[in-house]
């Protein structure tokens, strides 16, 4: 069994060596873009909601 560890955790450091690590301004400009689109989507689900619960409260009146 802990042959099989072994083997698994050597063949994980090769592939781990095959990785194509994005260099820091891929990442940095990749982290931009993720937090740009989650803003964006947080404000349209806000007003969605907002319009979403007014109408259902002049609906339920």
């Amino acid at each position: 069994m802990f042959e099989k560890i072994g083997q698994f955790l050597k063949e994980v450091q090769i592939e781990m060596g095959k990785v194509a690590w994005p260099s820091r301004e891929e990442l940095i400009a990749s982290t931009g873009i993720v937090l740009v689109i989650s803003f964006t989507l947080s404000i349209f689900v806000f007003i969605f909601d907002f319009i979403l619960s007014k109408a259902m409260a002049s609906f339920l009146k």
